[in-house]
């Protein structure tokens, strides 16, 4: 053999060498460039978050229906929010605090619509209010806004050494009415505030504090849309620019345990086989029997034991 030749001989088996390489590297970093494409194609999908606001409006329910809105605002899939609202009201404070909730998670822009299928009554009004667009069926009950107070029958009881003479009623019964008429007022304003330009109704007549049905309710401008929770979601993607999404439903707000589970003996002779439920008779406002002021932005009063669950 030349050295010609053998010079090219090493180089075709280079060649071949270099190509087999290619080839065994290819098949080796294919799997791993397939695994990025799929990974690229599987991102979490744009959503629409549906909230549940249900049930009567205590400090925890709203602390619990804040921190789902929080969520949405943390969540960068999380594009729009629908307020799903079965609700008529509850305490002034918590409703104040997730009208803020509400408000603070518009104010991200994240667009809000709400949508009511059964009340969305008092506080549970005044807390969507920051809303784009709210939804009613006909025959939701929406509105209602005013403000009740309760307050004690008087001072201290006999038995008690108390250092003020207002220690135990919580104010004079003048400042007590002030007070009432002041969180009235805010309730109102926070209403034409938002919604002014679309209601049909004067100051006056929204401070009289009726409750609409929805087919009423659309009329005179105390909501916006005929339409049930596909509705509302689909108008709360329209006005995030989506046209592709999923919807994500948010866990309600867990109500105060008033029905308890206990083992019982009625069903079997020695076992615990059966069960029964007892009902805990409390209001659901963390009073029974008001000791101190009580500010409710709710439809309708409910008696201690009113709101229970059985079975």
């Amino acid at each position: 053999m030349s050295a010609e030749n053998g010079a090219g001989g090493t180089a075709t088996w280079l060649y071949v060498a270099v190509a087999v390489a290619a080839v065994l590297i290819g098949l080796v970093l294919a799997p791993q460039a397939m695994r990025l494409t799929q990974g690229a194609g599987q991102d979490t999908p744009d959503s629409v978050a549906v909230v549940p606001v249900e049930g009567p409006i205590t400090s925890s329910t709203a602390d619990q229906i804040s921190a789902n809105l929080r969520e949405a605002r943390r969540n960068d899939s999380i594009e729009a929010v629908v307020l799903d609202v079965n609700s008529p009201g509850g305490t002034v404070p918590a409703s104040e605090s997730l009208y803020l909730a509400v408000n603070r998670t518009t104010a991200a822009g994240i667009p809000v619509v709400a949508s009511v299928n059964g009340q969305g009554a008092s506080g549970a009004y005044w807390a969507m209010m920051p809303a784009s667009r709210i939804y009613v069926t006909p025959g939701s009950i929406v509105g209602s806004v005013g403000v009740i107070g309760t307050k004690p029958a008087g001072g201290a009881a006999g038995s008690q050494i108390i250092t003020g003479p207002d220690k135990g009623a919580g104010g004079t019964e003048a400042e007590f009415r002030d007070r009432v008429e002041m969180l009235r007022q805010q309730f109102v304003s926070t209403v034409m505030n938002e919604r002014g330009d679309r209601l049909e109704l004067s100051r006056e007549e929204l401070s009289y504090a009726k409750v609409y049905a929805g087919s009423v309710a659309k009329r005179n401008g105390v909501a916006d849309e005929i339409g049930g929770i596909d509705a509302a979601i689909q108008r709360a993607a329209d006005n995030a620019d989506l046209d592709d999404y999923a919807v994500t439903r948010m866990d309600p707000p867990e109500q105060p345990g008033l029905g308890i589970i206990l083992g019982s003996q009625e069903a079997g002779a020695g076992n615990n086989s059966g069960t029964r439920t007892v009902v805990v008779e409390q209001s659901p406002f963390d009073y029974n029997g008001v000791e101190t002021p009580h500010y409710l932005a709710l439809y309708g009063m409910p008696e201690q034991g009113e709101v229970r669950t059985d079975g």
